[in-house]
C-alpha cells in the first residue's frame, strides 16, 4: 500500500520543501554530498525535523522506488478548488485548462505536468473516481512541477464542462479524426481533454467537445502515448500565443 502522504526523489523532495508541505524528512543513514547539504539546509530553513534512517527503511516508505536517499512526509495534497482556476483564467490571455478524463497512469501525469508547467497552462482538471490522484509517483515523475500547476478534482466531469463553456471556454478533445493540430485555432480560452491511456476520451464527455483534434502521423503505429499527445498539443497553443 503506497503512502500519499510522501514525496521521494531529490527535486521532489526540494521542491515540497520550498512550497511549505513537508512535515518530517527522512535522509539515508550513510549518504554524503552535495544534494545531503542543500536538503538539510533547506529544511532546517523550513524547520522541518531530520531523521538519518537506513536506506532499507526508505525503500519500504517508497514502496520499492528509487527514492536516491531522500524521503519528506507532507500534509496531504491540496488541491485546488475549480473557482479558483477559473479565477486565474481570466487574468491571462488565452488560457489554457487541460482535463484529464480518467488517466491512470501516473507516470503520464507526472510528465503532463511537467510540461503544463513549461508551458504556461492555467491548471489541470481530474476527475475523482476511475482516474490516478496525486501520489508520490505522480510527484516525483513531475520533478516538483505538482507543486506550480493548480490541480483540481471534481466529482463530475460533465458538470465542469458546462462551467467552463459558461465561462466562455471552447471544449476540444483528442482523437484520430478531427482538425489537424497545425491548423487548429487555439485563440480564446481552451479547454482540452486529454482522454485514457487506453480507451480515448468517454463516449458521453465526446458528446459536449466543440471540436476534435488529431495529431498527423505517419507512421506505422497510429497512437501517442497521453503524455506525449498532451505535450505536443499543449507546445502547440504554447507556440500560438507567442507568434
Amino acid at each position: 500500500m503506497q503512502h500519499t502522504d510522501i514525496v521521494y526523489g531529490v527535486h521532489a523532495v526540494m521542491e515540497s520543501l520550498q512550497a511549505n508541505t513537508g512535515n518530517k524528512l527522512y535522509i539515508q543513514d550513510d549518504l554524503r554530498g552535495k544534494n545531503v547539504d542543500k536538503v538539510k539546509a533547506l529544511a532546517a530553513e523550513k524547520k522541518v525535523s531530520i531523521s538519518w534512517t537506513p536506506k532499507k527503511t526508505l525503500s519500504e516508505m517508497a514502496d520499492g522506488a528509487v527514492h536516491q536517499g531522500f524521503v519528506l512526509r507532507v500534509s496531504e495534497f491540496a488541491y485546488t478548488d475549480l473557482s479558483v482556476i477559473l479565477d486565474m483564467a481570466e487574468q491571462v490571455d488565452n488560457p489554457l485548462i487541460l482535463i484529464l478524463d480518467g488517466l491512470n497512469d501516473p507516470h503520464n501525469f507526472g510528465s503532463i505536468l511537467r510540461t503544463a508547467d513549461a508551458t504556461n497552462v492555467t491548471g489541470i482538471i481530474i476527475p475523482k473516481h476511475r482516474a490516478v490522484g496525486v501520489t508520490p509517483v505522480v510527484a516525483k515523475t513531475s520533478t516538483g512541477a505538482v507543486e506550480h500547476v493548480p490541480i483540481a478534482r471534481v466529482t463530475n466531469l460533465s458538470q465542469t464542462l458546462d462551467k467552463l463553456k459558461a465561462a466562455g471556454f471552447w471544449i476540444f478533445g483528442t482523437d484520430m479524426d478531427g482538425t489537424p493540430s497545425t491548423k487548429w485555432n487555439t485563440a480564446g480560452k481552451v479547454a482540452l481533454i486529454i482522454g485514457n491511456e487506453g480507451k480515448g476520451i468517454s463516449a458521453n464527455i465526446k458528446k459536449q467537445v466543440d471540436e476534435m483534434v488529431t495529431i498527423p502521423m505517419s507512421g506505422h503505429v497510429q497512437s501517442l502515448n497521453a503524455s506525449v499527445a498532451a505535450a505536443v498539443l499543449m507546445y502547440e497553443v504554447y507556440r500560438n500565443r507567442l507568434s
